[in-house]
């Protein structure tokens, strides 16, 4: 297969950095890259302004991570709020999608969202959830999306939150207390039956 060494003058995502010199095959090189004017062959004149190219990338980056890190501040301020419609055990019928997150959270901002970049596989359920998204590589914000029954509002979600969380604390105290009788017991019978010896 042959193979060609390219100057990336764009960040290619898992390729390399701006300002790189790059071995790839020379079909991907011909038919992706040069196309979308994201190499050029590595020829003399172009690596003497690979470092050139590299400066006015870190640039980019650096503006682009200051714009994400503002962003990133502004969304992990929002909180959202669903109106579904559900059955008694909580469970919707259908689901929050990422497409849906990204419109509501879209008409609060003034910038556009990548639904791609919401990680959610779906909310089925009622009940208010942490929803992460991924501006950047290492830039990434934390929201808050309440999901209740149609006429309800956040301090509903909130309510159903603590009866779940005090409903769960006390479930778990009541195992634990379980737990130690049936020690207490097999405690017991170890004394009854060494009594017996």
């Amino acid at each position: 297969m042959a193979r060609m060494k390219v100057l990336l003058i764009e960040d290619v995502p898992n390729l390399g950095l701006a300002g790189e010199i790059q071995t790839v095959a020379a079909g991907f090189a011909r038919n992706y890259l040069m196309p979308r004017k994201e190499a050029v062959p590595a020829s003399k004149g172009a690596i003497k302004q690979a470092e050139d190219i590299r400066q006015s990338a870190m640039r980019k980056r650096a503006k682009e991570r200051s714009n994400a890190e503002a962003q990133a501040e502004m969304i992990s301020q929002k909180k959202l709020l669903f109106e579904v419609r559900a059955g008694d055990n909580g469970r919707l019928y259908g689901s929050i999608t990422s497409s849906d997150v990204a419109e509501q959270l879209e008409s609060m901002l003034e910038f556009e969202i990548d639904r791609r970049r919401i990680q959610l596989d779906g909310i089925r359920d009622l009940g208010i959830f942490d929803v992460p998204i991924r501006l950047m590589p290492d830039v990434e914000a934390t929201f808050k999306v309440a999901v209740v029954r149609e006429g309800e509002g956040w301090a509903d979600a909130e309510k159903r939150q603590a009866a779940e969380a005090a409903a769960a604390q006390a479930a778990a105290e009541q195992a634990a207390a379980d737990a130690m009788i049936v020690e207490a017991e097999e405690n017991e019978a170890e004394a009854e039956a060494e009594d017996d010896e």
